[in-house]
This record gives C-alpha cells, sequence and structure tokens, in this order.
C-alpha cells in the first residue's frame, strides 16, 4: 500500500504562498488624509498596493462651471489648503489671460512675496509632519509657530488663514498694510535663524536618516513617464519649475536656484524642500526690497470691484459693482491654459469659455492626482513602515487628490 500521511493528502502537496491583507485607511491618520491602500504583505515587506481615492470628491469643476468667475476662487482655497493663496492666484492669473488684462509690476510683486510665503507654509507642513511619522515632534511643534506667523499675514491681508480667498482679478482688494509690513520684516529677520535651528534639529539625525534614505525611491525616467512636477520631480534630478521654465508674475526678474536631488528618495524630497524654503526667502526679500511704486490693481473696472467708498458715491462705481456683484459681467469667449509652480508641483487651469458669464468648461491639473499614482510602485518591496514615510514626502494633499 501507499504510504499516506496522516494529515491527509492536501499536506503533501507544495503549500503556495500565502499574502496578508492590510487596509491602509481611509481615515488612519497616517495616510493624511482620507484615502485609502489596500495592501499585500508578505509580513511586513509590501507585494502590492491598490489605491482607492474619491472619498471627499466635491465636484469642483462643475461647480465652478455654474458660477461667476470671482465665485471660483474660494473654491480653488480648498484644494491644497496648505498653500491657498497660489491656487486663488493661479486662478486670477487664469482668467487675466482669457482677459488680456496686464498687471502692474506692482502686483507682480507682491504676489509673488504671497506665493513664496505660502510655500513656505506648505514645505514646512510636509518637513515637520514627515519629522512626526519618524518619531520627532519637537521640530513639528517649532515649525507649526513659523506657519501661524505665515498665517498671520495673510489674516492681515485678506482676513483669513487657512482657506484666504486672497486677491482678485487684476491684483488684491488692498495695498500691504502697515501691519503686513511689520509682520512681514520681524519674520524675514528672524524665521532664518529658526529655521536652520530646525534643519541641524532634524536633517543629520541618525534615526531620521536610518528612516527616510533610499526610502521610496523613483528614477526620474518613472517620474517623467508619471508625469511628475514640483519638489517629487526636482528630487529625482530633473530641474523643471514653471517658474523657470514659463516665467509669470516677474520671476524672470529674481536670482534663485532650483534645488534638485539624485536618488528620488524619501531623503531627496526632504532635502529638495528645506533648500526651496531657503530659496523662496530670497526671493521674497528680493522681491519686498525692491517693491515697485504704483497701483495695487490692473485697470480693469468691469472685472475688478470698486472702493466701497466710490460705490456710495459714483453711479458708475455702483452700476459696476451690482453688474460684478449679481454676475452680470460676460467673460469673451476662448480657451486658455495657464500654470503655476504650486507647492506640490505644476499647477495648471484650463479654462473654456463661451463668452457667457460663467466658464464653459474648467479643469484642475492638480498635482497630487498625477503623481500619487506611482504611489505602489514606489512602495512595492518596502516595508511597512516605509510606505507611511513614502507618502507623507510626497505631500498628497486629499483635497487637491479629490477635488
Amino acid at each position: 500500500m501507499t504510504e499516506q500521511s496522516i494529515f491527509g493528502e492536501d499536506f503533501l502537496k507544495t503549500e503556495e504562498k500565502q499574502y496578508n491583507t492590510l487596509n491602509l485607511g481611509p481615515t488612519h491618520p497616517a495616510t493624511h488624509g482620507v484615502f485609502q491602500n489596500i495592501l499585500q504583505m508578505d509580513g511586513e515587506i509590501i507585494m502590492s498596493a491598490e489605491p482607492t481615492i474619491g472619498y471627499i470628491h466635491r465636484a469642483f469643476e462643475k461647480l465652478a462651471e455654474r458660477r461667476p468667475f470671482y465665485q471660483v476662487t474660494p473654491i480653488t482655497d480648498r484644494l491644497n489648503y496648505c498653500s491657498a493663496p497660489i491656487n486663488n492666484i493661479g486662478w486670477h492669473m487664469t482668467v487675466e489671460k482669457l482677459l488680456q488684462v496686464e498687471s502692474p509690476k506692482r502686483v507682480d510683486y507682491m504676489r509673488v512675496i504671497i506665493m513664496e510665503l505660502a510655500r513656505i507654509s506648505d514645505h514646512l507642513v510636509c518637513n515637520a509632519v514627515l519629522g512626526v511619522d519618524a518619531g520627532a515632534l519637537t521640530g513639528f511643534t517649532y515649525m507649526f509657530q513659523e506657519r501661524e506667523r505665515i498665517y498671520d499675514m495673510f489674516e492681515e491681508l485678506a482676513g483669513a488663514r487657512l482657506t484666504t480667498n486672497i486677491g482678485r482679478v487684476g491684483g488684491f482688494e488692498r495695498d500691504f498694510t502697515p501691519g503686513f509690513h511689520a509682520k512681514l520684516k520681524d519674520f524675514l529677520a528672524g524665521f532664518p535663524k529658526r529655521f536652520e535651528e530646525f534643519d541641524r534639529l532634524i536633517t543629520r539625525n541618525r534615526i531620521f536618516m536610518d528612516r527616510v534614505v533610499n526610502v521610496g525611491p523613483i528614477s526620474a525616467e518613472k517620474a517623467l513617464s508619471y508625469s511628475f512636477a514640483g519638489p517629487n520631480l526636482r528630487a529625482a534630478g530633473v530641474d523643471y519649475d514653471v517658474r523657470v521654465m514659463n516665467p509669470y508674475c516677474s520671476y524672470q526678474d529674481f536670482d534663485f536656484k532650483i534645488p534638485v536631488g539624485t536618488q528620488g528618495d524619501t531623503f531627496d524630497r526632504f532635502m529638495v524642500r528645506q533648500n526651496e524654503i531657503r530659496e523662496s526667502l530670497k526671493i521674497i526679500n528680493q522681491a519686498y526690497n525692491n517693491l515697485p511704486e504704483g497701483n495695487f490693481h490692473a485697470d480693469c473696472p468691469e472685472f475688478y470691484l470698486p472702493k466701497k467708498e466710490e460705490v456710495y458715491n459714483s453711479m458708475e462705481a455702483l452700476i459696476w459693482h451690482f453688474k460684478i456683484v449679481m454676475g452680470e459681467v460676460d467673460l469673451p469667449p476662448g480657451e486658455v491654459y495657464h500654470s503655476v509652480e504650486g507647492a506640490n508641483g505644476e499647477l495648471g487651469y484650463y479654462l473654456i469659455s463661451d463668452g457667457g458669464r460663467t466658464p464653459y468648461r474648467l479643469h484642475f491639473r492638480r498635482p497630487c492626482f498625477i503623481y500619487y499614482q506611482a504611489y505602489p510602485e514606489m512602495i512595492k518591496g518596502q516595508m511597512l513602515s516605509d510606505a507611511i514615510l513614502t507618502l507623507s514626502s510626497m505631500n498628497v494633499i486629499a483635497g487637491e487628490l479629490d477635488a
């Protein structure tokens, strides 16, 4: 008789590899937003990942197509809410491109100052939270104080801190106030020293480096094939920056460098953002020290709300105020695309107008939506703890990802 195992015939068959399924998100705090990854795990090694998005999809593009152009600005706030002014100003410049409105030099420099402050704020949040994910909480508390100082300036200028609704088509609602000037000077005087303290605290920390070096790498070729942009692309070694490749807001007037990495790993993404903060400080100093005289908005009364005192005393201003507020100003027909260098990468607005009072079609090019597609490939073969740090270093903002 043939010998049989007491455990049955199945026991003698070659055992197939068994993987564990792990649900990472959508509400786990380590995902930094409401999105889900279904991981296939071999122990603590990730074999595959299947991302799921759309948990906070709000149909922003369709909402915008039913609103006058000025009512679209608060919608752009809710994209990357860590650097909302860049979203606002990018939209305003898109409308100006359609209207063929040229902003004054002073407006350009004011916008540069605001956008670079927003970029610093965004990078501070990203890098400080990356430190938290690696176990370093102290730097986070230091840098959030600096973010609050930037938000104080936004509040001084726009009355809001996080979702700013800052500026207008053609420029700004008001000029830089004395309070804004004082806060900006104080920030520029004190922030560099405090930032370098944070840098010394974390950048060469042995534990931090062990957690981020060679974690979640992506090559330049892969990054380009996924249409990466911003710090995530520059960390892979590609020196593409919209501010340099397609200048806007007089960025060609300023002297600054484009930090790039070599490995495209989590450490490179961290270092690119650290160095971009330094470059943003240089840009702000140049713009502020050479701030041109002139008006803080363009001469386009049919699209720019007049001052209240003019509305109360001038019939023409009253008419324009009524028409703009009630959404009775038609846009010229046309098709335009305008992009800015957002804190996460190239943020673009593709606008089609049929000559009506609202956009006929509007599409947001959201950098988070572009590069999050590469996340499963970047974490394949990595440890579970590496997946958290990789996601953190990519700076995926759920509001921008889903939109």
